[in-house]
């Protein structure tokens, strides 16, 4: 399955290889997310972020005393990240021959229709992750692809947002079209998702020797992964 099929991007500014508008994440804040992590975990813990994108998120976890690595292919999106350490680099491919306390996968990236992509990611978190530290996973909750309908909100900051074009190709499958605007701004966002249950996801996650321990703040939307112990 190639990228084109799983999601492409319109808009002004650089579009990464996934579809993604810097000049748009460049602009967006946190909404609570960094809070959630950071309750989660020790004070002080290491984090590595992938898929960090402008460092929506990164910012607010180094402002709470965290050690962050910041992972991202796109260097233009790298290039909005103060403060940290950044790797440009594909999330699948990264060897950073050393681990972290925590390893954070968010904004659904998990939730990628191609099934070997999603599993280097996995691999990827636990080659990364020390042996008591753990993984954090963000996905939407399962029941979210059967309701989901077309919609159009306006955010705090003034852009419009729409979700249109939805449709469901196969079992457990949702694509869709975001749109972004702000101004004479226009951004476009086609993806292609997967339903990650339960079951699902620990068959996963047990496949690169991880296993499912939990959830953050009891939301099924975020998913705490634990190593399974090494052998020898």
């Amino acid at each position: 399955m190639t990228s084109r099929k799983l999601y492409h991007g319109t808009g002004p500014g650089t579009i990464t290889p996934d579809g993604c508008a810097v000049d748009h994440y460049a602009m967006l804040k946190p909404n609570g997310e960094p809070e959630l992590v950071h309750a989660a975990i020790p004070q002080g813990a290491s984090i590595l972020e992938l898929g960090a994108g402008a460092g929506r998120i990164t910012h607010s976890l180094l402002s709470f005393g965290h050690e962050v690595v910041a992972v991202d292919e796109s260097p233009e999106m790298l290039a909005h990240i103060k403060g940290a350490e950044t790797v440009c680099s594909p999330i699948q491919s990264l060897t950073l021959h050393r681990t972290f306390d925590v390893v954070l996968l968010m904004s659904f990236v998990i939730e990628t229709a191609d099934d070997g992509l999603r599993r280097g990611f996995l691999r990827a978190c636990r080659d990364h992750v020390a042996e008591d530290g753990c993984v954090i996973l963000q996905r939407k909750a399962p029941e979210w692809y059967d309701t989901v309908q077309p919609s159009e909100t306006v955010a705090a900051d003034g852009r419009t947002v729409r979700m249109t074009e939805i449709s469901r190709p196969g079992p457990g499958l949702l694509a869709a079209t975001m749109e972004y605007t702000l101004g004479d701004r226009r951004w476009t966002h086609f993806f292609l998702s997967r339903r990650l249950d339960d079951d699902f996801l620990q068959r996963e996650l047990n496949q690169a020797g991880l296993t499912m321990s939990g959830y953050l703040d009891g939301n099924p939307e975020w998913v705490r992964a634990v190593p399974h112990p090494r052998e020898g």
